[in-house]
């Protein structure tokens, strides 16, 4: 019999705020984390905004010592991580170190690390290449280093699905505690790929937004305007616990995790299923790992990344999955707000289904303003609304055809 699994802890590091209740603040009140690029400069590019952390400051929870010897992108894990066990209460120290474990997803892992140390091998030559450059930008250092901080030795590894590795990386933390492989999981997404190789390759593949003139309008999914996505860095870590196990210490919860769907397209490497076939195959699974009919989905956090093929092609999918019950359902996409964090994307949108949950509101999709006739959904336009809200589900489609789909609850 699978258990029962429990959300105890949430943390986020995104371009609109770094703390999970000033996120979700800022998020109802439909502001935009989107803006002129302001880590490096983007003279020479075709597109000069995103949702970069330009006041990045970890000094609070890493030493200067150590923070030289981590990538960007496992500097936003380790502070997103901290901030979520610190909620969760969990003492890590009463705990059976093999029973908690972490898995992380990250798309791209130390995009800044190859880009310097490649100058430095190009302009000093082989030997100024650093020693810690290889243990800086593998994608599996994030969790690496969050089970070494906290003497986890339990299930440790990352996942690498382009934008749905943070969803693809909860669904195996949420297995690994149903299956009782562990009792605690630390899991969510992690991403710091704007950098000038990750901004200028993303631009030349016309993947992004090029609203120069006006940043904060740029991500608009669902609207007929919507010309790309907007390219954002950060982190959304959740920490997962068996159900009994967080009720016996008292722990909050923020609600239960109930199911998760995988699926390939098995067609292009970078465009979606036109049909959604691939997509309503991860939606299908996660009904069918919950036991639920797609009628007890009251909200569903969208993919869409404001890309003319993507969200069209998810509108054929939820309807396909949810036939007359599509009609009823709240959906919106948050990365009009965020932006589009890549591999972490998945995390930081399962935090915000959580608060949802809570709080029994569906945030909005700002910028849509003239709808699009191909998707014909109801996708929560421009302001938050209440509503009765038993579950949710998270949906992250990545490069490569691959589909993940969460989806939690109330706790039952």
């Amino acid at each position: 019999m699978k258990r029962r699994v429990a959300v105890t802890g949430l943390g986020a590091v995104t371009s609109l705020s770094c703390q999970v209740e000033d996120l979700w603040k800022r998020v109802l009140a439909g502001e935009s984390g989107i803006h002129e690029l302001k880590i490096f400069d983007t003279s020479d590019f075709k597109v000069h905004f995103g949702g970069d952390v330009y006041d990045w400051a970890p000094d609070a929870y890493i030493e200067a010592k150590e923070q030289k010897r981590l990538d960007r992108f496992s500097q936003f894990a380790l502070v997103g991580a901290a901030d979520a066990i610190t909620e969760s209460g969990l003492d890590f120290s009463q705990e059976d170190p093999f029973r908690c474990g972490v898995v992380l997803g990250s798309g791209i892992g130390g995009l800044s690390e190859i880009e310097a140390q490649h100058s430095r091998l190009l302009e000093k030559g082989p030997d100024k290449v650093s020693a810690f450059t290889i243990p800086k930008l593998m994608v599996n250092a994030a969790s690496g280093h969050i089970s070494i901080r906290y003497g986890m030795r339990g299930p440790n590894y990352a996942v690498a699905t382009a934008c749905a590795s943070a969803a693809n990386a909860i669904g195996e933390a949420f297995k690994s505690i149903q299956y009782d492989d562990a009792d605690i999981m630390i899991t969510g997404g992690t991403e710091a790929a704007i950098t000038p190789m990750g901004v200028s390759g993303f631009s030349n593949l016309r993947a992004l937004s090029t609203r120069n003139d006006d940043p904060p309008r740029a991500s608009r999914p669902f609207d007929a305007g919507r010309d790309g996505f907007v390219l954002s860095e950060g982190a959304g870590i959740l920490v997962l616990e068996e159900m009994e196990h967080a009720k016996a210490r008292g722990a909050m919860i923020y609600g239960e995790m109930l199911g998760y769907g995988a699926s390939a397209d098995g067609g292009h490497i970078t465009q979606p299923d036109a049909e959604g076939t691939g997509a309503a195959r991860a939606m299908e699974c996660a009904l069918r790992d919950a036991a639920l009919d797609p009628s007890e989905i009251d909200y569903i956090n969208a993919h869409g990344t404001s890309t003319p093929l993507g969200d069209q092609a998810e509108t054929v999918a939820v309807k396909r999955v949810f036939g007359d019950a599509a009609r009823r359902l709240s959906v919106s996409s948050t990365k009009s707000q965020l932006g589009h964090l890549l591999g972490a994307s998945g995390g930081v949108e399962l935090v915000l289904c959580m608060l949802a949950l809570r709080d029994q509101v569906c945030p909005p999709t700002i910028n849509l303003e003239t709808p699009d006739p191909a998707c014909d959904l109801d996708y929560t336009p421009n302001e938050p609304r209440r509503r009765e809200i038993r579950a949710v589900m998270s949906n992250s489609f990545g490069f490569g055809g691959h589909n993940a789909s969460l989806i939690a609850g109330l706790v039952r």
